[in-house]
C-alpha cells in the first residue's frame, strides 16, 4: 500500500482490533467474577470455566482480535496498529466502569487520557513507510580485491618494454646527476 489512505475495510479491521480485545477482556472478567476462585491445584476447574458463556464469549471475541489485528498487519506498519490496540484502554476503562461497575482512580484516568493523546500523535503519521526500492535488473558488481592484469587484445598494440643498460645480469648502471 503506497498511499496513506485506507479503505472502508481497513477502517473496520481496524476498528474490530480496537473493540473485539477490550470487550473479550471484559466478557472474561465478567465470567471469571461468577466463578469461584481457581487455584493451580484444581486446573480441571479452569477447564470448566471455559465452557461457560461469558468467558467462551471472551475467547471468541479474542480470537477475532488476533485474527483482525494480523490482518491489520499485513497492509500497514506495527507502530501504525498497535495504537489500535492503545485506545482499547480506554474501551476498557469504560466497560469496567460502567458495565462491571468497578472503581477507577482519578490517576487511572489521567493515565487514560494520556495514551488517548498518544494515540492521537501517532494516528497522523502513514500506515506504511515507504521504504525505497532496490533496483530490479541490475545484479551487484563487487571489484576484485587482486587487481588482474588487462587481457591481452589482439587489436591494440603494447609499446615495447624499455630495457634498462645492463652490462651484467643484475647490476644496474648509476645514471650521472646534472646529465
Amino acid at each position: 500500500m503506497a498511499n496513506s489512505r485506507l479503505t472502508i475495510r481497513q477502517y473496520l479491521i481496524l476498528a474490530m482490533v480496537a473493540v473485539c480485545a477490550p470487550l473479550g477482556d471484559t466478557c472474561l472478567s465478567r465470567g471469571m467474577t461468577a466463578m469461584p476462585a481457581i487455584s493451580a491445584s484444581h486446573p480441571f476447574a479452569l477447564v470448566a470455566a471455559v465452557f461457560t458463556p461469558w468467558i467462551g464469549f471472551g475467547i471468541a471475541l479474542l480470537i477475532t482480535f488476533f485474527a483482525s489485528y494480523l490482518t491489520a498487519l499485513s497492509w500497514a506498519d506495527l507502530t501504525f496498529v498497535l495504537p489500535a490496540t492503545a485506545f482499547g484502554n480506554v474501551i476498557v476503562a469504560l466497560l469496567a466502569r460502567f458495565w462491571l461497575q468497578e472503581p477507577i482512580s482519578l490517576e487511572r484516568w489521567a493515565g487514560i487520557v494520556l495514551i488517548t493523546v498518544g494515540v492521537g500523535f501517532v494516528a497522523q503519521g502513514p500506515s506504511l513507510t515507504e521504504r525505497p526500492v532496490p533496483p530490479v535488473n541490475e545484479p551487484e558488481r563487487k571489484e576484485p580485491d587482486v587487481k588482474e592484469p588487462p587481457a591481452n587484445r589482439p587489436d591494440i598494440e603494447e609499446p615495447p618494454a624499455k630495457q634498462p643498460d645492463v652490462k651484467e645480469p643484475g647490476i644496474r648502471e648509476p645514471k650521472e646527476i646534472g646529465a
